[in-house]
């Protein structure tokens, strides 16, 4: 029996990458090498050389941070066959689910994701489902009615023959009927009763969401009549009330939530309504573990909670893992990704090389969290300690600072139990009800710590990074976990405007965090933020900074051909070959790690042009609106990404790029109408004005040419029609500014 609490649950391995390390350096001594070439000769050229300094500075600077982040690369391997030797009995997971527009959310979608879920391969009494509608529709309140009686016939289902994919939509993807080699009799029976049954429920959504009313507004939906979005009372719906408090339940508690709004009092977005979803399943079943995931993703692989437990039960010391991160991974992604919106390589080298520093960022879906890291409790050295003596924000446990909670005496009451470590209490939810309706009010957090100090921390539309942060301030480390089967997928925006609008709202974001109170350089010198995980942070904070050079450096070929200057060395001149190695060796060293990931040279290509895209579009555009915010001229804004449940990648039509009259297209067409004037320039040998002895370089002509290519979805956009063109509003806005760079560049 004593050997049993030696048993294994997970192994932290440490990654070889001498080759990696060997090329990274060798970039960052071509970096330094060019600056200090540029450095040594800045007497002797003008401004086009100044700005190259600049800029290529801030492209060193960058790709230090990058080094820092893939130095250290770890592995975690999980044991769950061994998780039940050690823990008996289980412990309880809260997972929370959120939408927020059944329009840009279809609501098959999200139902999916719960049927995923509740049918996880984990005790059904020790899981509880809240999914959050922040938009307060009908619809989606039916949908997962209907999706709760499903779920009595698919979660039995998946659990006696151990079915690997258990999100419906999925498993019975593409029309195929089981073979007899695929069981029996009996198994091929259910199957097509399962498969009939999930046409059923999905038609009868599609149908409901035809309608404006999708149902008769009586009996639980009456709540909804006359309901506006921005300004209802608190709706909490127990649609699953699994009273079994044993092994015996089949389908696990599953509670419906629309959260108090009204006009004029802030709802922070996804922050705020996490952190409802933190304080009502608090009151209601307060499992010491949280899982959070988007209504796009589902469970992928069904022992996921039992990998995660793995990592969390199985550390000597709990401050190694404050939460388990899954990588996002997408199902039905187009071939070669052609948006570089999935995020394979990052994921497998910056990622896994931050996990080797104080663990991976929080990314917002796909986490499990110990609640009484979200409560706020700061690590202790000793787990003893930690039982006996808990502290929140540095002070001891006591009803006075438990009052940061609010006022709800069984929130408090249940805070205690979780900040003491202690486990889950059973409940029965319908006694909650009262208590879960006023913890999820409007005006509940006024006077608390809500957002500030525990739960999801407000002042950044990336409130994902922002808790993340904290959290690692504060001393935790996290965990990362990426199984060769991934533990969830999701859907990625499959259209140009839909990827732009993501990136935007992360940049800024990102940048709303760099410049605010919870700066991670703060972090590191008054808090205990790890200086390699504060360059890690500044990494990803920097997203929306790196557009002002990039764009400048994009512009200066343009600008040099058009003023017969140069900011390169001449072809004769032997210093051309450290930019020439320079550049050689990082796109190079870029797709070996593309090829190594099992990607193909198109997808590496279309990452290349797409950083290029986003970082002097939707990254300059962010930044824009984080400076606003910051001058207090506008507040930013949310923006729900349009979610797609699948799309065909083998159409054609499919990966081309897409547009619409969004102003985060203006700054890539006008780069690409500046290229195309300088070049046509060129080779017409119209007279230009002579700025310094040297005159324009192939070099110059060459990286015209580069940006071109890399904007080449843009030069088909000009002569496209429909959504693959470029509206014309956008190409006369571009042309205006681009005839100015060129006035600009003559005078």
């Amino acid at each position: 029996m004593a050997d049993e609490l030696f048993v294994p649950l997970y192994e932290k391995i440490a990654r070889k990458n001498t080759i990696q390390r060997s090329l990274d350096i060798t970039l960052l001594f071509l970096l330094v090498s060019l600056l200090g070439y540029r450095l040594f000769c800045l007497n002797n050229h003008g401004l086009p050389w100044f700005i190259a300094l600049v800029c290529e500075l801030w492209f060193t600077f960058n790709w230090v941070l990058v080094v820092n982040c893939k130095w250290s690369p770890v592995e975690y391997k999980t044991y769950p066959e061994n998780l039940e030797r050690r823990f008996p009995e289980l412990p309880n997971v809260d997972m929370f689910v959120t939408t927020a527009d059944p329009v840009l959310e279809p609501p098959i979608i999200a139902v999916n994701n719960v049927l995923s879920l509740l049918a996880a391969d984990y005790p059904a009494d020790k899981l509880a489902c809240y999914v959050s509608d922040d938009g307060c529709f009908p619809l989606t309140f039916y949908s997962l009615v209907e999706a709760s009686k499903f779920a009595k016939l698919w979660v039995p289902f998946c659990k006696k023959y151990k079915i690997q994919v258990r999100a419906p939509f999925r498993y019975f993807f593409g029309d195929s009927e089981p073979s007899s080699t695929d069981g029996n009799l009996e198994f091929q029976q259910d199957w097509l009763k399962m498969k009939a049954e999930y046409e059923v429920l999905a038609r009868k959504i599609e149908e409901a969401a035809r309608k404006s009313v999708p149902c008769d507004l009586t009996g639980d939906f009456a709540v909804f009549c006359d309901v506006e979005r921005r300004n209802h009372p608190t709706i909490i719906k127990i649609i699953v009330d699994n009273k079994e408090i044993h092994s015996n339940a089949v389908v696990p508690n599953f509670v419906y939530i629309s959260r108090e709004k009204a006009p004029k009092q802030p709802h922070h977005y996804k922050a705020g309504a996490m952190n409802v979803l933190t304080r009502v399943s608090g009151v209601m079943t307060n499992a010491p573990f949280i899982l959070n995931v988007d209504c796009d993703m589902f469970v992928n692989n069904p022992q996921v909670f039992r990998h995660a437990m793995c990592q969390l039960l199985g550390s000597k010391n709990e401050r190694e893992t404050a939460f388990v991160q899954y990588p996002q991974v997408f199902y039905d992604g187009l071939r070669d990704d052609p948006y570089g919106n999935q995020f394979v390589v990052p994921y497998q080298y910056m990622c896994r090389g931050i996990a080797g520093i104080q663990g991976p960022f929080y990314g917002g879906t796909g986490c499990f969290h110990r609640r009484k890291v979200i409560y706020g409790v700061w690590p202790r050295d000793r787990e003893n300690e930690a039982r006996n003596c808990t502290s929140i924000n540095g002070k001891s446990v006591d009803d006075t600072l438990l009052n940061e909670f609010g006022n709800s005496e069984e929130l408090i009451n249940s805070a205690v139990q979780a900040l003491k470590g202690k486990k889950g209490f059973p409940n029965n939810l319908s006694n909650s009800l009262e208590a879960a309706c006023k913890v999820a009010s409007c005006s509940y957090e006024y006077g608390t710590s809500w957002g500030t100090k525990c739960g999801w921390i407000y002042g950044a539309t990336a409130e994902d990074l922002l808790t993340g942060l904290k959290i690692h301030a504060k001393g935790w480390n996290s965990a990362l976990h990426m199984p060769e089967l991934p533990g969830f997928m999701g859907c990625t925006p499959s259209g140009g405007p839909e990827a732009m609008a993501q990136q935007k709202r992360w940049a800024t974001g990102l940048a709303e965090i760099l410049v605010g109170k919870n700066c991670p350089i703060i972090a590191t010198l008054t808090a205990k933020l790890q200086f390699r995980m504060c360059l890690a942070y500044l990494w990803i904070l920097f997203w929306g900074l790196r557009s002002i050079p990039q764009l400048c450096y994009a512009a200066l070929p343009a600008y040099c051909i058009l003023a017969n200057s140069h900011f390169l060395p001449k072809v004769e001149e032997p210093a051309i070959w450290i930019p020439i190695a320079t550049f050689v060796t990082y796109n190079l060293h870029t797709l070996r790690e593309y090829l190594k990931a099992g990607l193909s040279i198109r997808a590496w290509w279309n990452n290349l042009r797409m950083g290029s895209i986003t970082a002097t579009s939707a990254y300059l555009f962010g930044l824009f609106a984080a400076i606003l915010k910051l001058l207090r001229i506008s507040e930013t804004v949310f923006e729900v990404t349009q979610k797609d449940q699948s799309c065909d990648g083998d159409d054609p039509d499919v990966t081309k790029f897409t547009f619409n009259e969004s102003a985060v297209f203006v700054p890539g067409t006008t780069l690409l109408l500046v290229h195309l004037i300088s070049l046509l320039c060129l080779s017409s040998k119209l007279p230009t004005p002579v700025h310094d002895m040297h005159g324009v370089g192939l070099g110059e002509v060459f990286c015209s040419l580069w940006v071109v290519l890399c904007f080449w979805p843009f030069l088909n956009g000009l002569f496209e029609r429909g959504k693959y063109g470029i509206p014309l509003s956008t190409i006369l806005k571009s042309a205006a500014l681009a005839l100015l760079f060129v006035h600009f560049c003559r005078t």
